[in-house]
């Protein structure tokens, strides 16, 4: 009979704080490496044998699939999508995915989805909500300017058997 608990993925603590400061927290599309589907962007980051990738499309509006992988094997996965409201200029845009950038670098080990629950500064508020764990998860995270809303994404994922 299956047992999940007895089959949760068990990464090296960190891996998934890890791959966020690697790669987009860190370097946003700078860190992009020579993608394998024609007009997306790339990011990879690897530590022993685990291995994750995100592949995206789209700047202002997104969507996108982060894979993480042990020893050539799919083990997690988690689709998203969203991005800036409609309306923002090119300056705010860039301002907001600094600051969004900077939400992703909070992440915690214990819910490595995104971000952190909340996390403000210079006025913009990020919050992220989920349900589930590591192995079966969905969510939502919103940025706010000054208590408007101003970009939102939604997410979904787990443990790929």
């Amino acid at each position: 009979m299956y047992h999940p608990a007895r089959e949760r993925l068990r990464w090296p603590r960190g891996i998934s704080i890890a791959r966020k400061r690697a790669t987009y927290a860190s370097q946003g599309d700078d860190a992009t490496v020579s993608p394998l589907l024609s007009g997306s962007r790339q990011l990879e980051y690897r530590e022993g044998d685990l291995f994750y990738r995100d592949i995206y499309v789209g700047l202002a509006a997104f969507a996108g699939l982060e894979t993480v992988y042990r020893t050539s094997v799919v083990h997690w996965s988690m689709a998203y999508a969203g991005g800036v409201l409609a309306g923002a200029s090119d300056t705010q845009t860039r301002q907001l995915y600094a600051f969004l950038r900077e939400a992703l670098k909070r992440g915690t080990a214990e819910a490595p989805f995104r971000g952190p629950a909340r996390h403000e500064t210079f006025g913009y508020e990020y919050v992220n909500e989920w349900r589930g764990s590591v192995d079966e998860f969905s969510g939502a995270e919103l940025i706010l300017r000054d208590g408007a809303v101003v970009y939102q994404l939604t997410y979904a994922g787990g443990r790929v058997r």
